[in-house]
């Protein structure tokens, strides 16, 4: 059966995390809900990579089967109409045909978030970034997220009750850095884990403010205990901002 790949950014605000829950909004519901009254089909979506409640996405993608859709042409002519019938925080970039058996989950060769903090009261960042009005050596931040681009092993910034096979995640990046006013972290990895990002956040912010040192952020992660880590840090501030694939997004 034709396969479909979907492109898609949300504000994550209002919505309980990017897969479908009972008694509980989630982008891919709405999605789904989109597809089946403009082409008149019940649509199963699965999704590349999961965002939690709150958690905002610049780019994300779904992919779907199904027989006799318009040829892509036809499918970018109608993206408006889609999104005409999606709430204003949802947005469908594009739709199109990829091969059959491709997998927009386990094709990706990765996922790149970033962290936004602001330091100063402002009310227009508040639903997209952490207030964080403490003290930061920046500095000692930068140190921090170098020191993980020496490790393979998360454990320590995976949420409990995880059920994954593995802890091991390749990270390509990881980086702060200033933009627009804001202090911005960068991960790039091959896989996260459930928490992972926030957690290297929140505990990375712990050193940034002097209330642990380096060779501690050091010790949490070669402890492998998810106590010792900060999995505080609110959802807001977290963006999906890329999930990579072989050449292009089209497989």
């Amino acid at each position: 059966m034709p396969r479909y790949f979907i492109e898609v950014s949300y504000k994550g605000t209002n919505y309980s995390g990017f897969q479908v829950q009972q008694n509980a909004n989630s982008i891919q519901a709405e999605i789904e809900k989109a597809l089946k009254i403009f082409f008149r089909i019940d649509i199963e979506l699965t999704g590349a990579s999961r965002t939690d409640t709150g958690v905002h996405a610049l780019k994300n993608f779904f992919h779907f089967d199904a027989e006799n859709l318009p040829d892509d042409n036809v499918l970018i002519d109608n993206i408006y109409n889609l999104n005409a019938i999606l709430p204003d925080d949802i947005v469908l970039k594009r739709i199109y045909k990829v091969a059959d058996n491709a997998h927009c989950r386990f094709d990706a060769l990765s996922r790149e978030y970033k962290y936004f903090i602001y330091q100063d009261k402002e009310p227009f960042l508040a639903d997209r970034a952490y207030y964080f009005p403490y003290k930061l050596d920046i500095e000692k931040l930068q140190q921090a997220a170098a020191a993980i681009l020496n490790y393979q092993d998360f454990t320590s910034f995976a949420k409990r009750n995880t059920q994954v096979k593995t802890f091991q995640c390749r990270i390509f990046k990881s980086a702060w850095s200033i933009e627009s006013g804001t202090i911005v972290y960068n991960v790039q990895a091959n896989r996260f884990l459930r928490g992972m990002v926030r957690g290297l956040v929140g505990t990375m912010l712990k050193a940034g403010a002097g209330k642990i040192s380096l060779n501690d952020f050091i010790a949490i992660i070669e402890n492998k205990n998810p106590s010792a880590a900060d999995f505080s840090v609110p959802p807001q501030g977290l963006f999906l901002v890329n999930v990579e694939y072989p050449n292009s997004p089209q497989v």
